[in-house]
């Protein structure tokens, strides 16, 4: 039986030896020295390739780098991805002035596209709601988003929310992560008349599935001025 410290972790070795470097580096200094595989080794008297094991499942979360030939160490926090922001968050992040005109905001049926990615059945209801976005008084971009009525209760009563996602985080239903899709494409001459712009010039659409958790909480279609609007991602898993 293989000797060495008794931790209050059961089971799996590589598991104790895991949790035991855990606690040892919690809120350690960024490129402070974590335990060497030969401390551990001879502290928990098992295998270095167990030692190993659990090293590499730390650095897989990120909390640990591997500096070759120096050692292993607390890691820098790794960048994160791109927030998921509403266009209210993103323009006035950009430094300019946000505004919406409601086109219409009806109740609608879903169709088979905005069925499938809301998760309900074709016929359901759903608000259908089409705005002009605005920033610093100028026509920026066509947004049509699609909700399920049965998520919103009152929605349409009382007057449209400023913000969509503020009024999904009051329901406790804030986007908290999306998927996009983005195409080049020229205007109509609808969306040209709308946006100000020539008919057939450049323009961009997003199409934005939204989820809380696991829950598709809006489907919107955007389509934007392609000479006033830049997209800006931020990805890669790390430094």
């Amino acid at each position: 039986m293989e000797q060495g410290v008794t931790v209050g972790v059961r089971g799996l070795k590589h598991v104790q030896v895991r949790e035991y470097v855990r606690s040892v580096i919690a809120g350690g200094s960024p490129g402070s020295a974590a335990p060497s595989e030969r401390e551990l080794v001879n502290l928990f008297g098992v295998a270095r390739m167990t030692v190993r094991q659990a090293m590499d499942a730390l650095v897989a979360e990120g909390l640990l780098e591997r500096v070759p030939g120096r050692g292993t160490f607390v890691a820098r926090p790794r960048r994160t991805a791109t927030p998921v922001t509403s266009f209210t968050e993103e323009m006035r992040h950009r430094g300019m002035l946000p505004e919406s005109v409601t086109l219409f905001a009806r109740r609608d049926q879903a169709g088979p596209g905005v069925a499938r990615a809301l998760g309900i059945t074709v016929g359901d209801a759903i608000i259908h709601w089409k705005r002009l976005r605005r920033a610093d008084g100028a026509p920026m971009c066509i947004e049509d988003v699609y909700l399920n009525e049965v998520l919103l209760p009152g929605f349409l009563q009382g007057g449209m929310p400023t913000s969509l996602y503020d009024d999904l985080a009051d329901r406790g239903m804030r986007p908290t992560w999306v998927e996009d899709n983005i195409a080049a494409d020229v205007a109509t001459a609808e969306e040209a008349g709308q946006l100000e712009i020539a008919s057939g010039a450049a323009v961009l659409r997003q199409q934005r599935r939204a989820f809380a958790e696991e829950r598709a909480v809006e489907v919107s279609r955007s389509t934007y001025r392609s000479d006033r609007f830049t997209l800006r991602l931020r990805l890669g898993a790390g430094e």
